[in-house]
């Protein structure tokens, strides 16, 4: 690796190496993963979240992104067959301008940076050019594709050697560098990637140079994630079954009789909602809690956030009755959004949560409680079944609150119910305004995108804004999709634009929503 900025007297492995030029960056040639965002590793995550300059490709999970800086900037280079935003000269290039700038550039590659990659090439150019560069590995398809098939590449009881090669050569060689008949002679599991599309001459040439034509064989397409297909076959007739049943890239295929542990350790695919479309409409900063509990189930989440939140209108008057908070005996939240504004600026004034005084803490439900919890704080007052206005309304009709002061955190735009209960119970209370809830017109991670091309099975909703802006999008929804309410406040909202309530949770949460979405599946699987 070349020193790096922060170790200038790092000796070089060659020895006559040049250092790195004086101002410039570094670059880093990181691994994404194969696909689901929980297999990055904790130092390419790092890396997302510090880097000035992402340049990424077209098999890294747009999920990722959410995580970089606010004013990083996002290059797309992505690649696909006939396809080439940049080509590869142009991608070198980019890097060393970008890293010459001074900039810390992360290059951002699906799986590994190196297995079938370009990652040694770009390395090669920015060596080339003086600069500073660092590879992150990451995990590639070759192993976890079919690991979740439910087919391990190696097992101590039949298999205990493994051989990844390329199905995509470079297209200028003369001669292919695969000896086939090596390949098809050797002992073990054999997985190939990028080579679903001349799966016909590849699989003939095994039989040629000396394979079993009944060898089992398995394609995984969008490996790890909700999207995973899997197809299998032997290798005189996987070719066929593909090109009936529309088999695309991107997908690794697996050689040899680990295939047949799948029928048994076909783990992923058997989760409740594996295969199951569902579009989360929530900020993009909020929307991460409600796709990892259903990626976790199964799902292909599609992100398509409707809104996003920007700051208070009147800031100077936000941060100063945020500073006088420990003069009111009750601070009421109703959005994890509110607490999170609202002590960012808290913290801003004072070096001590104790600060904040005697005033209790009421909040409108336990997503909304937990996130008071993050800042190390009892709640004091919460519904006990109904997760909304009135539900906390009713709760403080258990209390004796005249004459006391209450400071109400909120949004700009929000139903009235809360003071008028509370001062007409003789409270005196002063409304706080955190933030405005905005339309979010842009589609940067492909959401609105997916949704045209492909559908999907289920619509979420968690707030009457998300459901007015996903109206105004005006996106094609298939009378066959399901929208998704998290609660009956949602639901009058999206009544009153003329949209369907098909399904609605029972209690008013995350956790509500996703239970009530899976409970309707289970019992859909369970009348067939």
């Amino acid at each position: 690796m070349t020193p790096t900025p922060a170790d200038p007297s790092a000796p070089s492995p060659s020895g006559n190496r040049a250092q790195p030029r004086k101002g410039a960056g570094i670059c880093y040639l990181a691994g994404a993963g194969p696909g689901d965002p929980g297999l990055i590793t904790v130092r390419a995550m790092e890396l997302i979240r510090s880097c000035d300059v992402i340049v990424y490709d077209y098999l890294v999970n747009a999920e990722l992104l959410r995580h970089c800086r606010a004013d990083a900037e996002l290059i797309y280079a992505g690649k696909k067959a006939g396809q080439h935003t940049l080509r590869q000269p142009e991608i070198n290039a980019l890097l060393v301008a970008k890293t010459t700038a001074g900039h810390r550039v992360l290059r951002l590659k699906g799986g590994d940076p190196i297995l079938f990659g370009r990652g040694a090439e770009e390395a090669e150019a920015l060596e080339a050019a003086g600069l500073a560069y660092e590879f992150v590995p990451g995990i590639s398809s070759a192993l976890a594709g079919p690991l979740y098939a439910g087919i391990p590449v190696t097992h101590r009881e039949h298999n205990a050697v493994l051989t990844i090669f390329t199905g995509h050569e470079d297209p200028d060689k003369e001669a292919s560098g695969l000896d086939y008949r090596s390949l098809a002679t050797a002992a073990g599991t054999k997985v190939m990637l990028m080579g679903v599309q001349r799966l016909a001459p590849i699989t003939a040439r095994l039989i040629e140079g000396g394979a079993d034509p009944t060898t089992p064989v398995a394609l995984v397409r969008w490996a790890t994630t909700g999207r995973q297909q899997t197809l299998t076959g032997t290798l005189d007739d996987i070719a066929d079954k593909a090109a009936a049943a529309g088999f695309q890239a991107p997908a690794v295929a697996v050689i040899g009789s680990g295939v047949g542990c799948r029928q048994r350790l076909n783990w992923f695919e058997s989760r409740p909602l594996f295969g199951r479309r569902i579009v989360v409409t929530r900020t993009r900063q909020q929307a991460g809690v409600l796709s990892a509990q259903l990626a976790a189930l199964g799902a292909d989440v599609q992100e398509l956030p409707t809104i996003r939140i920007d700051p208070a209108p009147d800031p100077v008057a936000f941060a100063r009755m945020v500073a006088d908070a420990h003069t009111y005996d009750w601070l009421v939240f109703t959005s994890p959004n509110g607490v999170d504004i609202f002590f960012k600026a808290f913290f801003q004034a004072y070096d001590d949560v104790r600060s904040i005084g005697g005033a209790r803490i009421a909040v409108v439900g336990p997503g909304t409680g937990s996130k008071v919890k993050e800042y190390r704080l009892a709640v004091d007052l919460m519904p006990k079944e109904r997760f909304v206005a009135e539900g906390l309304v009713e709760a403080f009709g258990e209390l004796d609150i005249e004459n006391q002061t209450v400071l109400w955190v909120r949004p700009e735009k929000t139903r009235d119910l809360i003071a008028a209960a509370l001062a007409g119970r003789g409270a005196i209370v002063d409304e706080l305004v955190a933030y405005r809830t905005v339309a979010e017109t842009g589609d940067v991670g492909g959401g609105q995108a997916r949704l045209r091309e492909e559908g999907a099975d289920v619509i979420t909703f968690t707030s009457a804004s998300t459901a007015e802006n996903f109206a105004a999008l005006n996106l094609p929804v298939p009378d066959t999709t399901l929208l998704a309410s998290i609660g009956p406040v949602t639901s009058q909202a999206m009544r009153d634009l003329g949209m369907r309530v098909d399904l609605e949770a029972s209690e008013h949460t995350i956790p509500g929503l996703v239970r009530v979405i899976r409970e309707h599946f289970e019992g859909t699987r369970a009348s067939r």
